[in-house]
């Protein structure tokens, strides 16, 4: 017995092309008036059909006709494996052999014959005379370029599956990168802020040489893995440059004085009520340091009263650090980083908690806005002296999407000198 193929992949064009070359064969040379190549296609639990890749003479194709059955005869019957059994042997050979000088009704003039491989049914040839029968060697002739479509469409199909394959092959790559990418990221301001407090610690430790010793060495170790992590981050985006890898993104993401687009929360984390100042009062502890440091005046505004957000403690706290990591990173010295909380919103009829994070740093260009979640991106800090990875938005980006919420960026604030930038961030009321 033969069995058909269940869900092939689509025909490559140099299929189509081959397919077109044969069927004008069978009409220039073998004077056929009507031909067609059809491929089995088998939706899930449905039954097996036949999905036309070529019509001679040539008025239909795969591009146009995939997505629907094509009528095989005049009477306009469904083409699908079963009702063209009373045109195939019962066994599906190639038995279709017209004796010479036999009378024949005109019915017989149409061969079908099977696209047969390794007992499995590809597909089916047609063809048709209208008017002359045919003869046992052009039969044979018609069998051979049954026989040569078939291996032709197996070798697609083969090359169909190697190509996903690869292709889910270097999605997977880039997504063990991503994660990396992430992890180091993530590194990056613990280290910071423990450089910045070893630093802090070193003005009040006095004439205490062993304890100075020690927090040098401290503070020695990590500027080192400061290093190997920039290092490492140089590394990666060298191999996303240099490799045709599939991104995750893109899409460009244009959220300029607007807010983004509302997606349920992900399964990918556990979502419980939360409250936002247990969760930031942490962040800056740790951020107070690195901007007194920097001569900034980090303030901070809230309400007595907070209610709940639907959140995640430990992507809210990622979201938050590196919200407030970047508007002292690019903000200059003796500016200002202002945060408040309890922002209230109602945004497609459910309320939402806002967090306000603003600077009067640099500001972002309009022009880098619509790509400025994009991961490896920085716009036009690609060229400046402060370090970055153009990763941190673009897990903020996820994170808040994986919560369910949303996030609004204004920039620039102040437009007398185009400086300042703002992110809202809308959490869910729980």
């Amino acid at each position: 017995m033969f069995s058909a193929t269940a869900s092939l992949p689509n025909p490559s064009q140099d299929f189509i092309a081959l397919c077109q070359s044969q069927v004008m064969l069978l009409g220039n040379t073998l004077q056929a008036d009507w031909s067609g190549v059809y491929l089995t296609s088998e939706e899930q639990g449905q039954a097996v059909n036949l999905i036309p890749v070529v019509i001679y003479p040539l008025k239909e194709t795969a591009e146009r006709s995939s997505d629907r059955q094509i009528e095989l005869t005049e009477g306009k019957e469904e083409v699908t494996l079963s009702n063209l059994s009373t045109s195939l042997p019962r066994d599906l050979s190639r038995s279709l052999i017209i004796p010479e000088n036999e009378p024949i009704d005109s019915k017989d003039y149409q061969i079908v014959l099977p696209l047969v491989y390794q007992e499995v049914v590809l597909g089916v040839l047609v063809t048709r005379r209208d008017t002359v029968p045919w003869k046992p060697e052009e039969f044979n002739q018609v069998a051979k370029i049954a026989d040569t479509l078939a291996i032709a469409r197996l070798l697609d199909q083969r090359q169909g599956w190697y190509q996903k394959q690869l292709q889910q092959q270097k999605l997977e790559q880039q997504q063990q990168r991503d994660r990396l990418d992430d992890l180091f990221h993530q590194l990056r301001n613990p280290l910071t802020a423990l450089k910045v407090f070893g630093k802090l610690l070193l003005k009040g430790l006095g004439a205490d040489e062993q304890s100075r010793s020690i927090v040098n060495n401290i503070v020695r170790e990590g500027e080192h893995l400061q290093e190997l992590i920039k290092e490492f981050e140089s590394h990666q985006k060298g191999m996303v440059d240099e490799t045709d890898i599939i991104t995750l993104n893109s899409d460009p993401v244009a959220i300029p004085d607007s807010l983004s687009p509302s997606l349920p929360p992900s399964n990918g984390l556990e979502l419980s009520p939360i409250k936002v100042w247990d969760i930031l009062e942490t962040v800056i502890m740790s951020a107070a340091s690195i901007a007194e440091n920097k001569g900034i005046d980090l303030q901070v505004e809230k309400s007595d009263h907070l209610d709940a957000v639907l959140g995640n403690k430990s992507a809210l706290r990622e979201v938050l650090s590196n919200l407030i990591d970047n508007s002292i990173k690019y903000t200059p010295k003796f500016g200002e980083v202002k945060i408040k909380l309890g922002l209230s919103k109602v945004i497609n009829e459910q309320q939402y908690q806002g967090i306000l994070i603003e600077d009067t740093g640099y500001g972002i260009p309009i022009e880098d806005q619509k790509r400025i979640f994009e991961r490896h991106y920085r716009g036009i800090q690609e060229n400046s002296q402060i370090d970055g990875s153009g990763l941190g938005l673009a897990i903020v980006k996820e994170l808040v999407t994986q919560m369910g919420g949303l996030i609004e960026l204004s920039s620039p604030i102040h437009l007398e000198n185009n400086t300042g930038t703002r992110f809202i961030l809308w959490l869910l009321n729980h």
